[in-house]
């Protein structure tokens, strides 16, 4: 059974509500429920009062527990780490939007980030409640995101990605390598168990992650300048591999050694990785697509 398409509710702040589905069940009122499913959110019954709990036309809703329905909300956080970087629209028309992030910070509202992501950003700053990332930077990559402006046409933009049809080109800071170049790295990457769960490792078997680099110029200091093109969309695919050859990227605090995560993050020491371009054929309009991170090249850290 098909999910029901969401309602267009209001942005609040320059974010979206979030649904929760109401089964049958032994909660004796609205808030009670809210808690046990969304424990993280204490103040259920303040916010029912105060008409932040709303049903699919937008009307507050009662506390008095109704099954089978939707209800929706805003995420809201008391603290945020403040991200001190802001994003650039390099492209906009009536179908898409291309952002370049910045580093640190998230494209998608997640745990610790909700006001301090890119999507909430555009979001505020354009008014479109219906942009949505077609794909994903990591929160310490910077580089280019493409946003949807339509829901109705988001689905033929995700195929594109999802079918491996979209060229990326990235650069990264890395140790100087001796080659041969350019290369094509192959691996098998899988997520680590235990505490190393964040990070992926190169396994033996079927290789699932590709990438294709070059050494662009060494540029001192027994680092170089590389360009990456991932034929592939593993997580974490450009640093996992870079690290599985033993020439992991500067800045990393997940490759090759786990380090603690610090809130706020170190500004001053950013991941040297970008997602420098993107071009792929538009499957709405038919048009070639290219849009690049023109004239910003990553400085040696």
């Amino acid at each position: 059974m098909s999910r029901p398409p969401k309602p267009l509710l209001p942005l609040r702040d320059g974010v979206g509500a979030s649904a929760v589905y109401c089964p049958a069940g032994p909660w004796a009122d609205l808030s009670a429920f809210l808690a046990d499913r969304l424990p993280k959110v204490v103040d259920w019954p303040e916010r029912i009062a105060r008409g932040e709990v709303v049903d699919e036309t937008g009307q507050p809703v009662p506390e008095a527990y109704r099954p089978n329905r939707r209800v929706y909300y805003w995420r809201q956080l008391d603290a945020e780490p403040e991200v001190p970087f802001e994003a650039r629209i390099v492209f906009r028309d009536e179908h898409l939007l291309v952002a370049d992030k910045p580093h640190f910070l998230p494209v998608t509202p997640g745990g610790a980030y909700v006001q301090q992501t890119l999507l909430t950003r555009l979001r505020r700053a354009t008014g479109l409640a219906e942009l949505s990332p077609l794909h994903r930077l990591d929160r310490e990559t910077a580089g280019l995101v493409v946003f949807s402006l339509r829901a109705a046409e988001r689905g033929a933009y995700q195929n594109l990605f999802r079918d491996r049809a979209v060229d990326k080109v990235y650069e990264a800071v890395a140790p100087a390598g001796p080659g041969p170049w350019p290369r094509v790295l192959t691996h098998r990457l899988v997520e680590r168990e235990g505490d190393a769960f964040m990070q992926m490792q190169a396994v033996a078997g079927a290789p699932n992650a590709e990438t294709w680099v070059d050494l662009v110029e060494p540029i001192g200091a027994g680092l170089a300048r590389y360009e990456l093109r991932p034929r592939s969309g593993v997580k974490h695919q450009l640093r996992a591999q870079m690290n599985a050859i033993g020439l992991p990227i500067a800045g990393d605090r997940l490759y090759p050694r786990l380090q603690p995560q610090e809130n706020p993050p170190r500004f001053d020491a950013p991941l040297q990785l970008v997602a420098r371009a993107i071009a792929f054929t538009d499957p709405v309009t038919g048009q070639q697509r290219g849009f690049a991170r023109a004239g910003l090249t990553i400085a040696p850290p």
